[in-house]
């Protein structure tokens, strides 16, 4: 997977998970975990690590 792709959908999935917090926080938060997960894939591990995180914890709190 190419740099550009993995930065990509790094920013795809922090853009997702950030409206996982205002809106149907369970699918989208999944939909930023796994956007994450598959741009683990490419050298830009920080974004991903960080859509990962963020949808992680807006299922965290949808599930509260």
């Amino acid at each position: 997977m190419s740099n550009t792709t993995g930065q990509w959908l790094g920013w795809i999935g922090i853009l997702v998970g950030i409206i996982a917090f205002f809106w149907q926080p369970v699918w989208m938060g999944v939909a930023a975990v796994v956007l994450g997960i598959i741009g683990l894939f490419s050298p830009q591990k920080g974004l991903n690590w960080t859509a990962i995180i963020i949808g992680a914890i807006a299922l965290v709190l949808s599930l509260l």
